[in-house]
């Protein structure tokens, strides 16, 4: 038996239909058919696969579990993140070793999301003060220098 991809990726929402809003209006996600549970859930369309939300309420969101997103347009999505999102929720923007890019984030029910772009060139640095190279402040190997976010070259 072996896995042939993922299907989906569920997360926890705080208040189901906010966290649905911010996913559709951010991100441009689309609502799906979801079956009824013991637990109010909503499933949205984001490319092929899909992003679970359920409710709880306990407002315990993992510390460091996270879903990443590649996106089509990273100043898009920043300029949406800025105007959506709390300094309390933090953010951070990382330069792979690679050149590629992770801008880390928590949603509205404080779950880590982190937005991947593939190439830190394509982007005005003027325009993000806080990008920082991940190996400016953490040593890095010739091993860990080669990896990469997009396993598709076509991606990159």
């Amino acid at each position: 038996m072996r896995a042939t991809g993922i299907n989906h990726v569920s997360i926890s929402a705080t208040d189901l239909e906010a966290s649905t809003r911010f996913y559709e209006e951010v991100f441009g996600m689309e609502r799906v058919a979801t079956p009824i549970f013991e637990t109010p859930v909503q499933w949205l369309r984001v490319g092929d696969l899909q992003l679970h939300l359920f409710l709880d309420e306990s407002g315990q969101a993992p510390t460091r579990h996270h879903i990443g997103l590649t996106i089509d347009d990273f100043s898009g999505a920043y300029d949406a993140l800025r105007a959506r999102t709390s300094d309390e929720w933090g953010s951070r923007l990382v330069e792979l070793p690679s050149g590629q890019v992770q801008l880390y984030f928590r949603d509205p029910a404080g779950n880590l999301v982190e937005l991947d772009w593939p190439d830190v060139d394509s982007l005005d640095r003027s325009r993000y003060p806080e990008l920082r190279r991940l190996a400016d402040y953490v040593p890095q190997t010739s091993e860990s220098e080669r990896a990469v976010l997009f396993l598709d070259e076509s991606v990159a």
